[in-house]
């Protein structure tokens, strides 16, 4: 979450008559995350977050993001619900943005995981994938390896700014990694983001998982890797194994991983580090500086492809034996 597009009062009161959710009584812009401008809003009737979707957001795959937050719902899986306007839409426009209200979910993120927090993600994350089965929907996955070369090119020419040597090593990552992408691995409804800032807990209890402006159709160990890559890393850039088994045997504990998935893991661990690295160089290099904007460092990313690359075995990651 972030702030790109600021409101006035005036705006978000107008914006606000063609809901039911009683009058305004505060409102504050959130200024953590990335890709959209988002806002607390207090009514009072209950309290809401409201989102401005910006640039790298589809109008058109609003009404994906949407209706799975409401599939997802129904099937036991607690994420915010999308709150219907007085004429039934779910989508209205603001300051000139596509905006939305959804409900708020209680809880933190934790902002030191502990494998009891990876177990728990683990699972709700087998949970997700198992839910989404049955989504009508469909959306292609934009930040796969197309998207990730688009993002490349654009950065191509400043990356050694960032760290000397940079274009040459990424430069050869991008071409081992998508030279060898798998093609058919089991795939569905996937998060494809799903950070600590991400998911609520209420103590040790995961109570909701929101932010699902990524959700796509992907490889479900994608996913998987991309958790592994968010949550089982310490602050020195260390890979954290207690904690990548806690995360494995959680989502085995509910969805099983095949023998392909088992044998891509280091390789899909390995590209869905070059994605988040892509994604945070391109706004590191090009996004706007502000104080409700976060800028993420790329490097982070960088180390983490490092390790990658010396996996062999998704046994390295604390992938149990069955």
């Amino acid at each position: 979450m972030a702030v790109y597009t600021d409101i006035t009062e005036q705006e978000l009161g107008a914006f606000l008559r063609d809901y039911d959710i009683g009058d305004l009584l505060s409102y504050k812009g959130i200024a953590e995350g990335t890709e959209n401008s988002n806002f607390l809003l207090h009514t009072t009737m209950a309290s809401y977050i409201l989102t401005l979707y910006e640039k790298r957001v589809d109008r058109n795959d609003l009404p994906f993001f949407l209706g799975l937050m409401e599939h997802l719902a129904t099937r036991d899986v607690t994420c915010p619900l999308p709150v219907k306007r007085n004429d039934g839409s779910l989508i209205g426009d603001l300051a000139g943005r596509p905006a939305a209200i959804i409900t708020f979910l209680e809880g933190m993120w934790p902002r030191r995981p502990t494998a009891v927090h990876c177990r728990a993600v683990g699972e709700a994350l087998a949970k997700l994938h198992v839910a989404g089965a049955d989504f009508a929907l469909k959306r292609a996955n934009a930040l796969s390896v197309p998207g990730w070369k688009t993002l490349w090119d654009s950065c191509h020419e400043r990356a050694d700014e960032v760290e000397k040597g940079l274009v040459a090593e990424v430069d050869a990552d991008f071409a081992a990694i998508s030279s060898a992408w798998p093609q058919d691995l089991p795939a569905g409804v996937i998060h494809a983001d799903l950070f600590p800032d991400n998911v609520f807990f209420l103590g040790d209890e995961l109570s909701g998982l929101i932010d699902f402006y990524f959700a796509c159709n992907d490889f479900f160990a994608y996913d998987l890797a991309i958790c592994l890559n968010a949550w089982c890393f310490e602050r020195d850039h260390s890979f954290n194994l207690t904690k990548g088994t806690a995360m494995l045997a959680g989502y085995q504990s509910i969805r099983p991983l095949q023998k392909e998935e088992v044998e891509a893991l280091p390789l899909l661990c390995r590209g869905a580090s070059l994605r988040f690295m892509l994604t945070r160089l391109y706004d590191w290099l090009h996004g706007p500086n502000g104080a409700l904007v976060q800028k993420r460092d790329p490097l982070e990313y960088v180390r983490k492809m490092r390790f990658h690359r010396q996996i062999a075995s998704a046994s390295e990651y604390g992938l149990e034996s069955k």
